[in-house]
């Protein structure tokens, strides 16, 4: 069976030390170079094409997101795992929109490199089960409020609207022949069950649920 060549990146000699050796404790595996920055990773891709890039995603120079988006473009054959400490929703989905084929946490164990490694061999994507929980759970909290929208009154929907177009309460009251608390009291129903606090980020939703336009 051929071995899967591995490029390891990362900015701190200890740590490529103790990732190697873990690699090196798995069969068909082979560590074919290691590289300090993201410009060394490029370098490297190209001259020896590994099957896998571990790629630490915060370096100087040119950070680990930036150089994945190069190796994919230049070699979309080769995979990129991302190595971080982070957990949060927004550096894994600029590593998925780097086109990174798995995001692994440096403190996971040897059985879960080792699955990651085998996920992204099979065309997988690989996310770490703490970060891919926290992905998941955010889209759900963003299906639930797009729910949200879906149920909103008509009333509601005609406030919304008339919020995001940027009129104050008594124009809204008067435009709608409604009290000024009336108007009010929708407003909150509407904040609260969007959970959104703010009248900018109001106007961003009704904009995204076509309420209303950007013009």
């Amino acid at each position: 069976m051929k071995s899967i060549r591995v490029l390891l990146v990362d900015d701190h000699g200890l740590v490529r030390a103790g990732i190697r050796l873990l690699l090196e404790e798995l069969d068909g595996i082979t560590v074919v170079a290691e590289a300090n920055d993201g410009r060394e990773a490029l370098r490297i891709t190209r001259a020896q094409r590994p099957d896998i890039v571990l790629m630490d995603i915060a370096m100087a120079g040119l950070n680990g997101l930036a150089a994945t988006m190069q190796i994919k473009q230049e070699f979309p054959a080769t995979h990129v795992i991302i190595l971080s400490m982070y957990t949060s929703e927004e550096y894994v989905l600029q590593a998925l929109q780097a086109n990174a084929s798995g995001y692994l946490l440096k403190d996971a164990a040897t059985p879960e490199l080792e699955l990651a490694i085998q996920a992204v061999m099979r065309g997988d994507t690989y996310l770490s089960p703490a970060v891919s929980k926290q992905v998941v759970g955010s889209y759900v909290r963003r299906v639930e409020k797009q729910d949200a929208g879906h149920a909103l009154t008509p009333r509601q929907r005609e406030i919304l609207a008339e919020v995001a177009e940027g009129h104050c309460t008594k124009e809204i009251a008067y435009r709608l022949n409604v009290s000024t608390k009336t108007v009010e009291t929708h407003r909150t129903e509407l904040m609260r069950r969007l959970e959104i606090h703010d009248i900018p980020s109001l106007v961003r939703y009704a904009i995204r649920m076509g309420i209303v336009t950007a013009d």
